[in-house]
């Protein structure tokens, strides 16, 4: 019997880890996941890390949970994805010395070490702040030489995962572009841009494109995974990027990617930056192309906590239901989105609603409101890719489990005054883009996943009404932040 062929996709987001097994039509076959683990890092006062040994294992344990759903099939590649902005500093040995997620800030206190930011901007594509890796290794350096004296080398999150699967290590290009030292436009290394940061070149691993064959998986992860010694590590990317190629788009499209985060990316041919520094620039995982970016920050994870307090045992259907039965609000959230051009996000928020408190309040009132919140940050910072280039098409793509909310759709689409359109692979886009990776490495035909919906806007005009309230509530929590 021919088993059909497959590939082992790791998948390490901010808030979850997963490993899924899919064939070469990107259908999936088992998938598992968990919680990412993080300690705090009482050396800094935004901190926080992870073991680099424990996630391996943890990466280990998921990956035979979906091989063991998927039954009998032949692996022939091994990819992964992962959060950007997050790194692994190892020793000379290979052997994990600290995590660092996007998430954690332990350079914030030398953000002004480079003076000229702008000069920065220009070359990295995106204002220097501490949510960058070149800043996580300041702030270890600055606070943590017991660690720091051993750094050999440091990479990406999913780099990192490939190193563990077959014992070549690299940085792939879109990667790259997160770490502050990298020539966004030139697709190199920056001898300047590690001068800035008083980073030691020979820390850099060597880059490697998207779709790279690193080579055979190492023999011992093949013996305990019990899959073939000759499937291939190929070089996966950044989750947003292979999330993108998962939608199969086009140059001047624009695709929102609703995760933890949600940014909102222009597909451009060329390199741009906005002289008002709002917006960033990317490296693609195509190899030709850039993504210019406007990021709502963190929104999917608070929709998420939001279900875990309101909805604790629920299913999405019964909240979906709840919600879209809603017509007249009474309630409005501003939840820490961040709007392109603001330095700093929104860190105080909460709902606002009349008092006394109505009878008519309900739980499904507050996650309209999370979901309003999530719609009204998107169209700010689709707004502001409007004015740094043009955007004529009358869609956007939309990817991510944040958007299986049909609702959140609608608003978008009301909002944007643009058909959302989603493709049948939306929910497990960087999985489904980490196939296409593969896919193209090993010279198999790619399939155009199926068009699963296209949603218009309404002619409903009361949302205009609805946004002029975020808009007043929003400015209010921000005028707290600045007290």
């Amino acid at each position: 019997m021919t088993l059909q062929q497959a590939y082992l996709v790791a998948d390490i987001g901010t808030g979850n880890v997963r490993v899924a097994v899919a064939n070469t039509t990107g259908t999936i076959l088992g998938v598992a996941s968990g919680d990412m683990r993080y300690e705090k890092d009482y050396s800094y006062p935004e901190s926080i890390f992870f073991d680099g040994d424990a996630l391996w294992s943890q990466i280990k344990t998921l990956a035979k949970e979906a091989i063991a759903q998927a039954g009998a099939v032949e692996f022939i590649a091994i990819t992964a994805t992962s959060q950007r902005e997050g790194i692994v500093a190892l020793d000379r040995t290979g052997k994990s010395i600290i995590g660092m997620p996007n998430i954690d800030h332990r350079g914030r206190e030398w953000e002004d070490i480079a003076p000229d930011k702008h000069a920065i901007y220009m070359l990295t594509g995106r204002y220097p702040t501490s949510l960058f890796s070149a800043m996580k290794l300041v702030g270890l350096r600055n606070r943590r030489p017991e660690l720091w004296q051993h750094v050999a080398t440091f990479t990406s999150i999913s780099d990192w995962a490939q190193f563990k699967f077959s014992g070549v290590i690299g940085y792939e290009h879109s990667q790259a572009s997160e770490t502050l030292l990298y020539d966004v436009e030139a697709g190199e290394w920056s001898d300047t841009l590690c001068a800035a940061y008083a980073i030691d070149l020979a820390l850099l691993p060597r880059l490697y494109r998207s779709g790279s064959v690193l080579g055979p998986v190492l023999p011992e992860v093949a013996s305990e995974l019990n899959i073939p010694a000759n499937a291939q590590v190929i070089v996966g990317g950044s989750d947003t990027q292979l999330a993108i190629m998962s939608m199969q788009p086009s140059v001047e499209d624009i695709v929102i990617v609703s995760g933890t985060t949600t940014p909102i990316l222009k597909i451009a041919d060329h390199y741009v930056t906005d002289d008002l520094e709002r917006t960033w620039t990317n490296r693609h995982t195509d190899h030709s192309n850039f993504l210019l970016e406007a990021n709502a920050g963190v929104t999917g994870l608070n929709y998420q906590r939001l279900k875990e307090i309101f909805y604790p045992n629920e299913p999405y259907e019964l909240i979906e239901q709840e919600v879209s039965a809603i017509q007249d609000t009474h309630c409005v959230a501003a939840l820490g989105s961040l709007l392109a051009g603001e330095k700093s996000p929104l860190t105080r928020g909460g709902f606002v609603f009349n008092t006394p408190v109505s009878h008519q309040l309900s739980r499904g009132h507050f996650v309209w409101a999370t979901l309003w919140d999530i719609a009204c940050s998107i169209a700010e910072n689709y707004k502001v890719l409007r004015e740094v280039t043009h955007h004529d098409k009358d869609y956007v793509w939309v990817c991510g489990g944040g958007v299986q909310s049909r609702v959140l759709r609608q608003f978008i689409a009301n909002l944007l005054g643009k058909k959302v359109m989603i493709r049948a692979n939306y929910r497990q886009a960087s999985v489904a883009g980490g196939v296409l990776i593969c896919n193209n490495a090993l010279g198999i035909p790619n399939h155009l996943p199926e068009t699963l919906e296209i949603i218009p806007p309404d002619d409903d005009n009361t949302h205009i009404e609805w946004y002029n309230e975020w808009k007043r509530s929003r400015n209010a929590f921000k005028s707290l932040d600045e007290k």
